[in-house]
């Protein structure tokens, strides 16, 4: 079943097409728009929730591929579906490569044509949901101390306290407290859950 919060655009030059994807996204659930093209597209601002684009390959001006890259380069995270005439295979490995979740060519099944808007916009609440636990895991490493981050990285390093007292010239005593303080400020209980904390936070291990 679609998310309260989901979004589905449909680009597509061809008004019919528009106006039938629309019509059926409607009657499955779904809060839909609809766009004539990538320019007017680009004119709306980018989606609250979790968004499915569907994305016509062949349109005047930019197409839905240059589309597809101009979100990339924006940072934009909406998850593609493309719609094709021509069956084009050249462009469906290229955006698929790019990150789309489905190349369809037309004339599709309703059933397969809502089960690729699915699972992009079940791709997409995954994307948001990783985002927003990066940022949280990142606002905790931002309270910790230069010290403490050096702990850490002892920490997710695999060293003991003992290896990572030597290294920063202090006692056993002095790393067992600090490691603590950084669990508490991290908000863990186990060191495993510490480690995977900031892995999360900075995946290359830059504390």
């Amino acid at each position: 079943m679609s998310m309260p919060d989901a979004l589905v655009c449909v680009v597509d030059d061809d008004a019919s097409i528009r106006r039938s994807l629309l019509r059926l996204l409607r009657s499955a659930g779904y809060t839909a728009e609809a766009f004539e093209s990538a320019r007017a597209y680009l004119g709306r601002a980018a989606p609250a929730g979790p968004a499915c684009l569907v994305l016509d390959v062949l349109m005047p001006e930019l197409t839905g591929l240059d589309l597809q890259q101009e979100l990339i380069a924006r940072g934009r995270e909406e998850s593609v579906v493309f719609i094709t005439g021509d069956g084009d295979i050249p462009a469906s490995v290229q955006a698929m490569k790019a990150g789309a979740v489905d190349f369809l060519s037309k004339p599709f099944k309703e059933e397969q044509f809502l089960d690729a808007v699915e699972r992009a916009l079940s791709r997409s609440r995954e994307h948001r949901q990783h985002r927003s636990g990066q940022e949280e895991a990142r606002g905790r490493l931002a309270t910790l101390t230069p010290r403490e981050r050096q702990v850490l990285a002892g920490v997710v390093a695999g060293k003991m306290n003992k290896e990572i007292a030597e290294e920063l010239g202090t006692s056993v005593r002095t790393i067992k407290i600090q490691r603590g303080s950084v669990m508490k400020k991290m908000g863990v209980t186990s060191v495993a859950d510490l480690v995977r904390l900031a892995r999360r936070a900075a995946p290359a291990d830059r504390f």
